[in-house]
Parts: C-alpha cells; structure tokens; sequence
C-alpha cells in the first residue's frame, strides 16, 4: 500500500502522544499540514537545485524550558525574525536556501490551527557530526521534534537522537535494521576484526598489562562496524551511488579490477585510534583514581604529561581517520567497485564483476538475524545491474560481503547464508539513539 505524508503524520501524532516532554503536543490537524506541505515543498526547486532544510518544532514563547545547568559554547541558540511568517510550500522553499540542514534549522509553530515560522536556529553541524560519527559529544536538541526534507518525497522524522520515522515518496520506515550488531553480516566482521584484535591485545598486554582485554576488543569491533557505516554515510553524501565488496578470495578470481593497489590505511588508522584511547582512558582512570577520589593536593606532573600527550594524539589519530575513510568513499565516484580484503584493505577501485549466474531468488530479510520467519523472496531481476552483479558475487563467494548505495541514497547489504543469497535493506548506519521519552509499549502498524 502506498504512504503518503498523512500517515508519517498519523505515526509522528501516535509516537508523540504518550511522549514525556515539556512542549504541549500538536494536534493530528497540525502535523497533517507541516508534514503535506513538507512534502510538496520536496518537489520544488528554486534557482534549480532541490529543496533540503530542516525544521524544529519550538515555542517562541518558551523556546528553552529546561536549559543545562552548564552551558556549553557551542549550544543551539535561537534567532527570531521580526515579524512571522506564514507556513507556507513557498516561504519553505525560499527560506531554504539560506537553512542548510547542516547549519541551521527554521523554528516553526503553532497558534489557532495556523502555523507559522519565527526564527532559526544555529549549531545544527554539531548534531549531524554526532550522527555520522564524526563527533563524540551529544549537542542537546531543541524543540519537540525535527524533521528534514533529504530528498525529493524524502522526509524523516527526529526525536532526541532517535529516527522515528522516514517518508521515501510512497514508503514509510519506521525501522532500521542494525546489522552490525548481530546476524551474519556481525559474524562476517567479527572475522574481520580477528587481526584488529591481535594487535590491541598485543599492545594492551605490553603496555597496561591490568586492563581487561574483553572490554577493548568489543570496542575493536564496535571501531570496524563504524567506519564501515561512515564509508557508506560518505557515498551516500556523494549522491553518485557506489558499491564496495568485502572479499577473502585472495586470488580475487570473478573480479576485473582497474585499478588495482593497496591501500593499508585503514588498517593503521584504526588500531592506532584504539591504541591511544586505551591510553588516554588509562592514564586518566589512574589520575581520578589514585589523585583526585583521594583528594590528594597534587597530581604528579610526570602522570598529567601522559594523559595530556595521549589525548593531543588521540585527536590527531581521529583526524586521521576521517581524511582515510573520505579518501576511501571517493574511490566508489567512479564506475565499479571498491574492493576489500577481510582486514579491510584495499585492493582496488573500478572493479567489475565477471561472474555471471544468479540464484533463482533474492530473499529480503527485516531482521538483523535472517530468521526463517522474516524472509521474503523477490526475483533478482527486480534489480539494476549494480546490484545484480553483487548477487552474482556473493551467492558465488560463501563469506563475502557486499554493500550497494544506489543514487537516491538507499543502502543494502549482502551476503549468502547458507543456501539463500539474503539482503538487507534500510540498514542502520548513522548513530540513532532511543529516547527514554517516548513510550515503548505502543504497537504500530506500517504500512508498505
């Protein structure tokens, strides 16, 4: 069945309803009319370029009920206009072009059914990095909700941290599918991480024989999963669509790669990151601990060096990072794809599948674990060449792993189980968060 902005509205109404938050919540007539005229405001364009803004749901009487008791420097702040200005599919595309959704938001209300927008908000580059993971702190939201025109028909829906539902023209998502934290595609990185791990415990073993090895080799693998998902974040931000494949055929037979090479980068970035957290989470648990909780008068200079120096370098190594896995992502711009080994390096860019023969029947899973019960077969032919080829690969190679972005931004994962070639679709990738504010018990059917 076919979705439109009135039932994202009906989910939003129905989540928000029992919700424990300091706003008063919007009538199901109001939501109707922010989210169809969002929706219509997606198939605008002005000066040629697509609508993308985002808007925050606020108060101009009370915009910030319940402020922190610290007030961080780079905390959202809100901007009012002198005269409000109607809530309008026009005033939306036209404010846009100054609202990029990276930066900033436009403050929208409510008053006698009417809605109206009075203001912005800046700081919103910090929320976004904290999604993508490109940011450790959580930059406090303002508002009741958010919700972001990403694309033509494209409308998703925030609360907190938390993704409550996403309008893609005619299908609405209300769950993304977290394969990196169980099933085959979790078991498939795990035995990426084994030579990860190797070097972490060789390290932690040499240097800070007293940590718990367990504790970091999880945080090994959560260090995996995540830059595999900012890869993808990466080549979904390119809008060109790409694909990479994950492969332990070592004589890479079934592949025609164009440019071949070898790219370890990844690798080092990544343990060196884990090194140097260990360090400076060592170095600082043995100040708070051995100082500072005994109220000693003073800290040993010797002991404030290290922890200073292994948190200087921390950020250099993260900086890093992200300049590697940028790097990364662009290879996909070009026709074909990228090409991993299981440790996650490189081999090469360009690459085209030669394999050919397909299974009969593609089955698409709802759950991370592929269950019998959440199954459902489609026939490969349904699909564009790219991922055709990618059926071909992974139903032919037991253990690779494929991921396909296609242009409109859509992400899948692939990989044989057994004897049925299985994909994922809606993966999670950016760094959703539950909230604590809305109600869990509450059973909602979506329609698709």
């Amino acid at each position: 069945m076919n979705c439109t902005s009135e039932d994202l509205a009906e989910i939003v109404f129905k989540k928000l309803e029992n919700a424990k938050t300091d706003y008063p919540h919007p009538s199901a007539g109001i939501l109707n009319k922010l989210f169809s005229d969002l929706f219509f405001a997606s198939l605008k364009t002005e000066e040629g370029q697509l609508t993308k803004v985002t808007i925050t749901l606020i108060d101009p009487k009370d915009p910030d009920p319940s402020p922190p008791e610290r007030i961080v420097a780079h905390r959202w702040n809100y901007i009012n206009f002198e005269e409000r200005i109607p809530f309008t599919v026009k005033n939306l595309v036209k404010l846009s072009k100054a609202a990029d959704p990276l930066s900033s938001s436009l403050a929208v209300y409510y008053e006698n059914n009417s809605l109206f927008i009075w203001g912005m908000i800046d700081q919103a580059i910090h929320y976004q990095s904290f999604l993508n993971y490109e940011g450790d702190s959580e930059p406090e939201q303002p508002g009741l909700f958010q919700a972001t025109i990403a694309d033509v028909g494209n409308i998703y829906v925030m609360f907190d941290y938390e993704l409550i539902a996403t309008l893609k023209q005619n299908v609405l998502i209300s769950n993304y599918i977290d394969v990196f934290r169980q099933g085959p595609i979790n078991g498939i990185l795990k035995k990426s991480a084994e030579l990860y791990k190797k070097e972490i415990r060789s390290y932690v073993q040499q240097e800070f024989p007293g940590e718990k090895l367990e504790e970091w080799e999880k945080y090994t693998e959560d260090s995996i999963s995540e830059a595999i998902s900012r890869i993808l974040l990466v080549m979904q931000e390119y809008q060109h669509g790409g694909a990479f494949l994950i492969t332990a055929n070592a004589l890479r037979s079934g592949l025609s790669i164009k440019h071949a090479l070898s790219y370890d980068r990844l690798f080092k970035t990544i343990t060196n990151n884990i090194k140097l957290e260990v360090a400076n989470y060592t170095y600082t648990n043995a100040i708070v601990t051995e100082f500072l909780e005994p109220e000693k008068d003073t800290i040993p200079t010797a002991a404030y060096l290290k922890e200073n120096i292994a948190d200087y370098e921390k950020k250099e190594a993260y900086d890093e990072l992200k300049g590697t896995i940028r790097f990364i992502a662009s290879l996909s711009c070009i026709d074909g794809l990228v090409v991993f080994d299981p440790d996650l390096k490189v081999r090469g860019f360009g690459a085209v599948i030669k394999v050919k023969s397909l299974p009969e029947e593609v089955f698409v899973s709802k759950t991370a674990t592929a269950s019998q019960s959440a199954l459902s077969s489609i026939t490969p032919n349904h699909f564009g060449t790219r991922h055709r080829s990618m059926f071909s690969y992974c139903w032919n190679n037991m253990g690779s792993l494929g991921f396909v972005v296609s242009q409109d931004g859509d992400i899948r994962a692939i990989t044989r189980v057994d004897d049925k070639l299985v994909m994922w679709e809606n993966i999670k990738v950016q760094r959703f968060i539950k909230s604590e504010k809305l109600n869990r018990s509450m059973r909602l059917r979506i329609r698709k």
